[in-house]
């Protein structure tokens, strides 16, 4: 990994200038609660759906295969059915929310279970790899003007893995401690064990680069720690420069999907009613001995007679944070987590086909990697209800498998003239429509008024990635940690979107041959056949071109905040 963000002397330089004063103003949003109408409407609508896609799932096995093409029968309905199984995993996942009470901060150390004398230190450590010199100004001086509640003392730590003269100087400037690596090993969670064994707070707050601390985070917080078993507190991620989008219609306003409200509000939020939200790692503050005993009893279980395991507060793995919380979910000490719903820390975004193409790949990568070589150790020893969120997590990354098939076989059926149903009857729309409205009335009530449609269309475009990412885990490669670009940065990844302009071709070109095809074909045309496999091509080609259409999108929207020219 060399030690550049490509570009950073002018992107860096216009960020400075132009790029933060922009969004300087935004206030976070408040997350309220689910109502109790709403609530009791969703668990209907989650019961209906689940109770229709069984009964439509029972006639597509039973009285609709198609016998002229059993293979693409088969194949359909059995990637249907792993379709389903994800959707029960993902009510059970956001079923009910539960938050946990806030409390004020403990006052003395005996209210957070820590013993000895003095103050209750807490110790605000940035992580930084490569990232511009402004990006990590910000960083450290918001986190120098969170406030410390009663009998707390603050320290603020610059975690720097690139060795950097002038993050030294910055460190400096702002009153934080910089603690350097002269090398790499285990990426950040090896950058930060190195902070955590050269510092000594009861309680760390993570920070990335361009992780910006509201005043309140600590305060609003450390509460949660007056219960002895809570392990860490994740806070919501709220990305503050999110694309506006141009006209009044607000075209092209986050191009890419990237806004994780329905993340962190819904899926985040809801698991907290098992202690069962994962560690994301920026924005959350964790208990020191909570990670130390869990690192101590990791190592002892490791160890050999001939050969002692090194500490790892946090898991050296591209996916560190995730795997760490698995690990602790597993302690035999109890440790829970707890979720903050409310926003107390600030974000960029991937403001580039590139940034997020890196982060997608990364995170499915070393999802699948710890599935394949961390889950099967671990899930004898969590708590079952955990167990389950964790699982939906999991089947969530691999269900890109049947989704793909879902994904071509309209293609197939307009190539083919061949259907996985027995016939396009007044019969199979009456058991398919029913099962598909409920669903999505089901998951729209579940999700409260975020806008879940764009994580789906995200779901499909980056469908490719994640088979990529897959299939390198499963060869034996482990996966990469490259740093997420935090300013527009270079072009677009030319192989991805050129894969994506050819699948955009190829469905328009199955679409076109679907209607010529039955002037050639024994049988002539079927209506409902052309309509309903176009419109499902139609629907996947879009999300593949918003790909596309997001790059320009997201170049002019930059320019336009900077007053620069779109490169």
């Amino acid at each position: 990994m060399n030690n550049t963000t490509g570009p950073e002397t002018r992107e860096s330089r216009l960020t400075a200038n132009s790029y933060f004063r922009h969004f300087e103003g935004i206030t976070p949003p408040m997350r309220p609660p689910i109502s109790a109408a709403r609530q009791s409407a969703w668990h209907a609508a989650a019961g209906l759906a689940l109770g229709l896609g069984i009964w439509y799932l029972h006639w597509r096995w039973t009285a609709s295969l198609n016998p002229e093409a059993l293979v693409l029968s088969y194949v359909v309905v059995t990637a249907e059915t792993l379709a389903f199984i994800g959707t029960a995993f993902f009510i059970y996942d956001i079923w009910e929310e539960v938050d946990t009470p806030q409390q004020s901060p403990p006052k003395t150390r005996r209210d957070a279970h820590l013993t000895g004398p003095g103050t209750i230190g807490v110790d605000i450590i940035v992580t930084t790899y490569d990232e511009p010199v402004e990006i990590v100004a910000a960083t450290l001086m918001d986190a120098a003007a969170v406030i410390a509640p009663p009998g707390c003392k603050i320290a603020i730590y610059l975690a720097d893995d690139g060795n950097r003269p002038e993050m030294a100087a910055l460190a400096a400037n702002h009153g934080a401690v910089h603690l350097p690596r002269a090398h790499n090993t285990g990426f950040k969670a090896g950058n930060l064990k190195n902070a955590l064994m050269k510092t000594s707070g009861d309680f760390f707050v993570i920070c990335d680069a361009d992780t910006r601390l509201g005043t309140g985070f600590v305060q609003n917080t450390l509460g949660y720690f007056r219960e002895e078993k809570t392990a860490w507190v994740q806070t919501p991620h709220w990305f503050y420069d999110l694309p506006e989008g141009e006209g009044h219609k607000r075209h092209g306003r986050d191009p890419l999907a990237s806004d994780p409200t329905v993340f962190f509000d819904i899926v985040q939020r809801r698991r907290n009613r098992s202690g069962a939200s994962f560690c994301c790692g920026a924005g959350s503050i964790h208990r020191r001995e909570a990670v130390f005993s869990n690192a101590l009893d990791s190592a002892t279980r490791k160890a050999s007679p001939s050969s002692l395991q090194p500490l790892q507060p946090f898991q050296y793995h591209v996916s560190e944070d995730i795997l760490t919380s698995m690990h602790l979910h597993a302690s035999r000490n109890g440790w829970r987590s707890v979720y903050h719903p409310q926003v107390e820390a600030r974000m960029l975004s991937p403001w580039s086909l590139g940034a997020w193409v890196t982060q997608r790949t990364k995170y499915a990568g070393g999802t699948v990697d710890i599935l394949l070589r961390s889950f099967p150790r671990l899930i004898r020893r969590l708590p079952p209800g955990i167990a389950m969120h964790y699982i939906a997590t999991f089947w969530a990354y691999i269900s890109t498998l049947w989704l793909t098939v879902l994904i071509f076989a309209p293609c197939v059926s307009l190539i083919t003239g061949h259907s996985p149903v027995a016939a396009w009857s007044l019969t199979f729309f009456s058991h398919f429509l029913p099962a598909l409205i409920a669903t999505e009335l089901a998951i729209g009530l579940g999700c409260k008024d975020h806008d879940h449609f764009k994580g789906r269309l995200q779901a499909i475009s980056s469908a490719p990635l994640v088979l990529v990412a897959a299939t390198q885990v499963v060869m034996g490669r482990k996966p990469r940690f490259p740093a997420t670009p935090k300013v527009p940065t270079g072009q677009a990844p030319a192989g991805f979107a050129r894969l994506c302009a050819a699948i955009v071709i190829f469905f328009g070109l199955t679409i076109a041959f679907g209607f010529i095809s039955p002037f050639f074909r024994p049988g002539g045309w079927d209506a409902p056949h052309l309509v309903f496999n176009t419109f499902w091509a139609t629907f996947n080609a879009l999300a593949f071109a918003q790909v596309l259409r997001a790059e320009p999108q997201l170049r002019r929207q930059f320019a336009k905040i900077t007053g620069t020219t779109p490169t």
